[in-house]
């Protein structure tokens, strides 16, 4: 069974750079064909794809976040990094990692994620 936890600050101020952790257990982020990404929630709002790494190490990214956003494996072998950098207080959400294997019709196509985590509150105030 695969399971996904993040991890972070849960409190962020205005500019700085959110920095959170995906830790993957009961598989691995370098199986072939799969595919990993962040997700957020803004309060009272839709889920909104950030960006995913494949199982070969390729980064694809949202283009209103790709200038912002950096996603790489982590220390440890089955971990997933997400950066966010000049957050402001929009930047207020849940933070999800999820899996997926297929990747028809987009890496924004969440219908299509079968694993997620238990998401990260971030608060991004002074």
């Amino acid at each position: 069974q695969v399971q996904l936890k993040e991890s972070g600050p849960g409190l962020v101020k205005p500019s700085q750079t959110l920095s959170l952790t995906c830790t993957v257990s009961g598989g691995s982020i370098t199986t072939d064909y799969h595919y990993w990404s962040w997700i957020r929630q803004p309060p009272g709002k839709g889920l909104e794809w950030m960006g995913a790494m494949s199982y070969s190490g390729s980064t694809y990214y949202s283009p209103s976040l790709k200038s912002r956003t950096s996603i790489s494996r982590g220390t440890s072998q089955n971990q997933l990094t997400l950066q966010l950098s000049s957050v402001t207080p929009e930047c207020t959400a849940m933070y999800y990692c999820g899996r997926t294997r297929d990747i028809v019709g987009g890496y924004d196509n969440l219908t299509k994620y079968d694993y997620w985590g238990q998401g990260t509150q971030v608060t991004v105030s002074s």
